[in-house]
């Protein structure tokens, strides 16, 4: 079943001193793609910015914009209205021996290779060996995930945007940046072509028409075993028509909704606000 949900991202920073310049990147554009339809997107600054849009690398679609008059604050939104749909799951799905060729690592090297935030380790290797064991591909990605969810503890607090895989499975807790990482750390070892993916998450299976919740930015995983196909670990589900995807990459530092840079001394104060309504 598909839904239409709109989403409104508000993002407020206040500075303790005039900041005289700053040039940023938001990742706040849903994913137009087989399961998604974008119907609108508008990205607003608050002062006025000029802006240009960009699809960077990874495919994601970027707003750029700078500022160069002196300010003490700044807020930016960006609102969507999505068309969403359930992954259907795989319909290639190819053997290990078949992912294990060298024109498929060849193709897929980056998102095979280790990165500061989802390294390599000989420990986790050896869980994932276990779980891939007698299965395929496809199925080795639902354990991964499910291992994840079921060793790891949902606490909002206790990680950062800096955490790695590596420290917050130390602890056996985090978010859902967390849960993405580690299984992003399973499947690699797998030799298993995967993704980190940013978005939303609508909080409410059962949601009325026209009801405004506080959404959640969310994060989860994409496998590609003959086609990329999505699996949320923090909640043990796969993706489905709650699901918003906004960016892909390697990890959180591919996709991060808002980076940039100022000119101008003093810290900032950070203020986030997502509100997300099924429409129909």
């Amino acid at each position: 079943m598909s839904w239409r949900i709109r989403v409104v991202h508000t993002t407020g920073y206040v500075y303790d001193a005039p900041v005289t310049r700053s040039f940023n990147e938001a990742r706040l554009t849903p994913r137009a793609d087989s399961r998604q339809n974008v119907i609108l997107n508008r990205v607003e600054t608050v002062p006025a910015t000029r802006s240009y849009r960009y699809t960077d690398y990874w495919g994601t679609a970027v707003t750029a914009f700078d500022l160069h008059a002196p300010h003490t604050e700044l807020e930016v939104t960006g609102s969507s209205v999505v068309e969403t749909e359930p992954f259907s799951g795989p319909a290639d799905e190819l053997s290990f021996d078949e992912l294990h060729e060298d024109r498929v690592i060849d193709r897929f090297d980056e998102m095979l290779s280790p990165t500061n935030y989802v390294p390599r380790d000989r420990k986790l290797a050896s869980v994932a060996k276990q779980l891939s064991r007698g299965e395929p591909p496809a199925k080795a990605v639902v354990r991964a995930a499910e291992w994840v969810h079921k060793e790891m503890d949902y606490i909002a607090g206790t990680t950062s945007v800096h955490t790695s895989a590596l420290q917050a499975f130390a602890e056996r807790r985090g978010v859902c940046q967390d849960y993405a990482h580690l299984t992003l750390v399973l499947l690699r070892s797998m030799g298993i072509p995967s993704r980190y993916v940013s978005g939303y998450l609508h909080p409410k299976p059962g949601a009325e028409l026209g009801e405004t919740v506080a959404g959640q930015s969310h994060a989860w995983i994409e496998a590609w075993t003959g086609q990329w196909w999505g699996y949320d670990p923090t909640n043990n589900i796969a993706i489905n028509e709650q699901h918003v995807s906004v960016g892909v990459g390697r990890d959180y530092a591919d996709v991060p909704p808002l980076k940039g840079v100022f000119s101008g001394s003093g810290s900032t104060d950070l203020e986030v606000v997502v509100e997300i309504t099924r429409l129909a």
